[in-house]
C-alpha cells in the first residue's frame, strides 16, 4: 500500500535529498532534474492533473507537449531522464505502486562529432592571451589545464588548492556524481600555475575562496559562464571561427592523445568516463587522415 505524502513541499525536500545523498548526483544535474520536474508540475496543474499520481496515457501526453516546446534532442532526452526520476524516486519510497515512466519512450539522441581544434588552433588562442593584464596569468594557467589535462570546466572552476599536489605532479579531481580521479599535471601547466599562484597572493581574496585555486579580479571563485566568455573571447582574438566552448579544449585533449597513440583506456580513465563508448566517440578521423591511411598503407598504392 502506498504511503501518504504529507505536502508538496516536502516531497519536493526528500526529492532533492534522494538525488544528492543517495544518487549522488552533482549540484548541476540535480538542478536541472528539478527544472525539468517543475515543466512536469506546471503542466499538469493547468489541465487539472496530479503529477504524483499521473497514469501512463495521461504522463504520455504531458511528455509530447512538452517536448514539443523543446528545440534540441540533447534537452528532450534531459527532460525525459529528470521525469524518469522522479517517479523512481516515488516508487523507491512506496509513495506509489507502479513507474508510469517505466515505458516512456523519449527521442534517440544524435551523435554528432565532437568540435575540436588543431594544435596551431590551440598555439594561437595560447599566443592571444595578454600576459601584461592582470588575469593574464590566471588565464594561461586555466588553458593549460583545460587542454593538457582534460578537465571539464567544472572542475576548473571548483579546483581546490588542497587537491593539487605539485611535488607528484597530479590533481585529484571530483568529477560527475562525486567521482574523484586522479590528473596528470604538465609541466607546461605546472609552469603557468606557478605564475598564477604568485600573482595570487597579491589578490584580495573572499573567505570562501581561500582554496579555490581559480577566482576573479574580485576574489570570488571562477564561474563557468565567465571562463565560457574567456574562451570565446580568445578564440575570437586568434582568428578561430569554430564553435568553441571549454569543453571544445577537452575534446581537443582527448582527440590529439589518441592520435599520438594514447590508449583508449587511459584517456578513459584521464576523462573520468563510466563507460568507455563515450570516450571511443575521440576514434573519428578526418578524411585526410582516413586518406593517407590509404594511401600509404595499402598495397595497391605502393608499387
Amino acid at each position: 500500500m502506498a504511503k501518504e505524502i504529507k505536502s508538496d513541499e516536502q516531497l519536493r525536500k526528500e526529492y532533492h535529498t534522494w538525488l544528492r545523498l543517495e544518487r549522488g548526483y552533482s549540484s548541476n544535474t540535480i538542478e536541472g532534474y528539478e527544472m525539468d520536474l517543475d515543466k512536469l508540475r506546471a503542466y499538469a496543474a493547468e489541465h487539472g492533473l496530479d503529477y504524483v499520481y499521473l497514469e501512463f496515457e495521461k504522463l504520455q501526453e504531458c511528455i509530447y507537449a512538452l517536448c514539443k516546446e523543446l528545440r534540441s534532442e540533447a534537452t528532450q532526452a534531459r527532460l525525459l531522464a529528470g521525469i524518469h526520476s522522479w517517479y523512481r524516486f516515488l516508487l523507491y519510497k512506496d509513495y506509489i505502486e507502479q513507474d508510469p515512466s517505466e515505458l516512456l519512450e523519449g527521442p534517440k539522441k544524435s551523435k554528432h562529432l565532437p568540435t575540436v581544434l588543431s594544435l596551431d588552433e590551440i598555439n594561437r588562442m595560447m599566443a592571444a592571451i595578454d600576459l601584461s593584464s592582470n588575469e593574464g596569468h590566471r588565464n594561461r594557467a586555466m588553458m593549460e589545464m583545460l587542454y593538457g589535462s582534460g578537465l571539464r570546466v567544472s572542475e576548473l572552476v571548483g579546483l581546490q588548492l588542497s587537491k593539487i599536489y605539485l611535488d607528484e605532479h597530479y590533481m585529484l579531481i571530483e568529477g560527475k556524481g562525486s567521482k574523484q580521479r586522479l590528473v596528470p599535471l604538465s609541466p607546461v601547466a605546472e609552469e603557468w600555475f606557478g605564475y598564477w599562484m604568485q600573482e595570487r597572493s597579491t589578490w584580495p581574496l573572499k573567505p570562501e575562496s581561500k582554496d579555490i585555486a581559480f577566482v576573479n579580479r574580485y576574489g570570488r571563485p571562477m564561474t563557468r559562464a565567465m571562463v565560457f566568455t574567456i574562451v570565446r573571447r580568445l578564440c575570437a582574438e586568434a582568428g578561430i571561427t569554430k564553435t568553441v566552448s571549454p569543453h571544445t579544449l577537452r575534446h581537443s585533449f582527448a582527440t590529439h592523445l589518441l592520435q599520438n597513440g594514447a590508449d583508449l583506456r587511459i584517456i578513459q580513465q584521464l576523462l573520468g568516463h563510466e563507460d568507455l563508448a563515450t570516450t571511443e566517440i575521440y576514434t573519428h578521423l578526418d578524411v585526410a587522415d582516413l586518406r593517407k591511411a590509404v594511401l600509404e598503407c595499402h598495397p595497391a598504392n605502393k608499387s
